[in-house]
């Protein structure tokens, strides 16, 4: 890919997110506190026109915003699996998991039963990502990636699984993000400003699996909203595979950044489950629970590929 056309991919991945899963976070949240009258029928009714309108308003939005610009091609895969130390499949999994976590809390909420909830939330927000996917598959500059398939498989499966076994999500999916100096060097690909850098810089963002224990042991003396979490990330990324690239511009300027090793690294942390703090305000316990979907800064112990151990007095 030439530099525009990741830095493209890059955001338009982030793209996908806001899709699927910003929208659920907040309907959730507004139909929670506002619709709470309703009778349950009158709740089925309005969940299902809404999530229907929303997916093929998003999609026909999506498509004129986003695809209308690119050339179109015949349906094709494009393999991008060796990309970001798989930091993009982490977000995959991520986004796939959230997005069926909120769509069977607003399931619920409409009358359904727990099972109905279980299947069709996480296999609604399955149908926004596999949806752009194929548009990818259509998309001369991209193309249908199995990787990301797969990855929006496990997160859906993830939620899924939980919900249909327990009626409750004991593991959970997060985010966190801090600041790189990666940035400085390629801020056309990784962000020009803090805002482009949570979206573009997977040197700065950790992916978390994040278990309460509480949930497995209820007789345990064990805090309810203390978690244990394993997180996933990444460092020394200037591009894709690699770290050397060519400029776009008027003078052809080659980059070589190979010497900075890309390394992946693994944490073990605790975290707060905001989820499980005991409040009586509706709007705080829904603000909590979208807030749920990032890992609250603790301590942590680190392992750096080749480098080694390292104890973190804050991890972001």
């Amino acid at each position: 890919m030439t530099t525009a056309s990741i830095l493209n991919y890059k955001l338009y991945g982030w793209l996908r997110f806001f899709v699927v899963s910003i929208p659920l976070f907040f309907s959730h949240v507004s139909f929670s506190q506002s619709n709470s009258s309703k009778k349950p029928s009158n709740r089925k009714t309005i969940v299902t026109a809404s999530l229907g309108g929303a997916y093929l308003a998003s999609m026909q939005g999506l498509y004129l915003l986003w695809y209308a610009d690119y050339n179109r091609s015949k349906f094709h895969f494009f393999n991008d699996n060796k990309e970001w130390l798989h930091m993009d499949k982490a977000g995959h999994a991520y986004s796939a998991y959230n997005a069926g976590k909120y769509s069977i809390d607003m399931l619920k909420w409409a009358g359904y039963t727990n099972r109905q909830a279980a299947i069709a939330g996480p296999l609604y927000g399955y149908l926004y990502q596999s949806t752009i996917e194929v548009f990818d598959g259509f998309s001369a500059g991209w193309g249908f990636s199995k990787g990301d398939i797969l990855a929006n498989t496990i997160g859906t499966g993830l939620v899924m699984g939980q919900a249909l076994a327990w009626n409750e999500q004991r593991i959970s999916v997060k985010l966190s993000f801090l600041p790189t100096s990666f940035s400085k060097a390629r801020t056309d690909v990784l962000g020009r400003n803090l805002v482009e850098n949570l979206f573009k810089d997977y040197n700065g963002q950790t992916y978390w699996l994040c278990v309460n224990p509480k949930s497995f042991a209820p007789k345990s003396n064990w805090p309810s909203w203390l978690d244990i979490s394993l997180g996933y990330g990444a460092t020394g990324m200037y591009g894709g595979e690699d770290n050397i690239w060519e400029s776009d511009g008027t003078w052809l300027i080659r980059y070589d950044y190979s010497s900075t090793p890309r390394r992946m690294k693994f944490y073990l942390a605790p975290d707060i489950n905001l989820e499980k703090l005991k409040v009586k305000k509706k709007w705080l316990k829904y603000s909590l629970k979208i807030l749920n979907t990032l890992k609250f800064p603790l301590p942590a112990l680190n392992y750096t590929q080749g480098v080694g151990f390292k104890f973190e007095p804050l991890k972001f």
